[in-house]
């Protein structure tokens, strides 16, 4: 009896592959998506974009059009003078410029330790290693309001109420960051690089400065923008150490606005707006960076 024996397909794994994808992307084309998708998709930026026209449509009607049924859905005739009473008002050009260095000076701060802190406990061998991420970790679980009443008498200690430095220190570390950056450079800095690095005679230091950072930039530049948002929007503490009248911040100055018996909504739609248009800024000028940068570091990991 003969066997017969099925001869091996010549051609390369590679290109039965590639033969199951569709002519596009067979040609070197780009996959592009049926008319479902971009349903799906102009819906949710929509939604996505809503509360933002709403926030303009409020500032530019007054309260009797706001308060009526059903609400304006198109924009009104005063919304660059309600722009313009709530920058006066709540004195927002010094409080944007108070934001700027409290976010700032937090994130790049937050981005620097973090980064160093994440290295030593994902690449690092010391005793206690375990024990001490577990917890940096359980301090993410403590709530922050449990820490207001301690840390506003310590600052009333050291007379910085009133006074940026109140704001900015409390800010300068986070435990978010560490256990991001750790987990980031578990996967995207291999071990192999670093001990190259030591055999030729490379410092922790200089391990940190030349091998860390550039693998770490993508991960960086997530976590520094991550940390400026949320430096940015942060109300509850700078309302307890600032004031309107003395150094506030975004959030605080537009605490103040259109405060009285009868509250001026589209005013305080107006100091919104303007609060969150920076933010729109910076996602504009340095997305399309961030988004490049996590798909790098994705590739790498």
């Amino acid at each position: 009896m003969t066997t017969t024996v099925t001869p091996p397909d010549p051609t390369p794994v590679k290109e039965r592959k590639r033969s199951r994808l569709p002519k596009s992307a067979r040609a070197g084309g780009t996959l592009h998506a049926g008319p479902i998708a971009y349903v799906i998709l102009a819906l949710f930026t929509i939604g996505s974009l809503f509360p933002l026209v709403w926030t303009a449509i409020a500032a530019s009607r007054d309260n009797s059009r706001l308060a009526q049924s059903p609400p304006p859905f198109w924009f009104g005739a005063g919304l660059f003078d309600k722009l313009e009473i709530a920058w006066k008002d709540a004195n927002l050009g010094e409080a944007f410029l108070n934001t700027t260095i409290v976010a700032g000076t937090s994130a790049v701060t937050i981005v620097f330790l973090s980064t160093i802190a994440g290295f030593a406990f994902a690449k690092l061998r010391f005793k206690g290693r375990g024990a001490l991420m577990l917890i940096v970790i359980g301090t993410m679980m403590v709530p922050p309001q449990l820490s207001v009443i301690p840390l506003y008498m310590m600052v009333a200690k050291l007379d910085w109420t009133d006074q940026l430095q109140a704001v900015i220190f409390p800010s300068l570390v986070s435990a978010f960051g560490v256990f991001f950056m750790r987990q980031y450079l578990i996967q995207a800095l291999p071990d192999e690089i670093i001990e190259a690095a030591r055999v030729d005679g490379a410092s922790s230091w200089r391990v940190v400065w030349h091998v860390v950072f550039p693998t770490a930039r993508p991960a960086m530049a997530v976590l520094g923008m991550l940390m400026f948002v949320q430096t940015w929007n942060d109300f509850l503490w700078p309302f307890l150490v600032l004031t309107q009248m003395g150094n506030p911040t975004v959030q605080v100055a537009i605490a103040g606005l259109g405060r009285g018996y009868t509250p001026d909504q589209s005013l305080i739609m107006a100091g919104a707006l303007l609060g969150t248009l920076p933010l729109l800024v910076v996602f504009a000028i340095f997305g399309k960076q961030i988004v490049g940068g996590i798909m790098q570091g994705a590739v790498k990991g």
